[in-house]
């Protein structure tokens, strides 16, 4: 737990107002979450802290780019990322963080640690589909691509064709979805 001191903020010595944060995101912070879909990380992450007198509110900003690999061709490419999250932070008994957007913490603490949510606002920025952008543009050039072009269906008029020598069985059945 020694590695997320940087994350961990003491707000009980702050003034009641708002407060800036600012974190430069490695790779360093999602190895110790044990994630291993990002080859590397560039991430800056704004934070402020808005101290009422029974309450804060966190707002999160976070942009850069993660290293991953496609998902079609397996080649490793920066992805830009960008997502927010507000976090407001009450105090109760005791401990409660089943709610997403609330945090509520027992009376006496004095001090909050925000790496999970970091890491949390990084990995669902993320889409769960990773294209790289050469494969769009059609500028990457790649064995894997050149294997899936050379084992992809060929011909889509041949299929037009195909349909006229379809056994008549089917045909009745077309029949049944257009009697409506």
């Amino acid at each position: 737990m020694r590695k997320l001191a940087a994350y961990t903020i003491p707000f009980v010595g702050l003034k009641i107002g708002s407060h800036g944060f600012e974190y430069e995101i490695g790779k360093e912070l999602f190895e110790h979450f044990e994630y291993e879909d990002f080859n590397n990380a560039n991430l800056h992450v704004d934070l402020v802290l808005d101290k009422k007198a029974t309450m804060m509110e966190l707002f999160f900003e976070t942009s850069g780019t993660v290293n991953v690999n496609c998902d079609l061709t397996n080649e490793p490419f920066d992805m830009p990322i960008s997502g927010s999250l507000r976090l407001v932070v009450n105090f109760g008994d005791e401990f409660n963080d089943e709610n997403e957007e609330l945090l509520i913490l027992p009376h006496g603490e004095y001090e909050i640690n925000i790496a999970q949510y970091v890491y949390e606002i990084i990995v669902l920025a993320v889409p769960h589909k990773r294209i790289h952008p050469g494969i769009e543009d059609g500028t990457l050039k790649s064995d894997v691509l050149d294997k899936l072009e050379e084992l992809s269906p060929k011909g889509t008029n041949e299929d037009n064709d195909n349909e006229e020598n379809i056994d008549p069985r089917w045909n009745k059945l077309k029949n049944l979805l257009n009697d409506k």
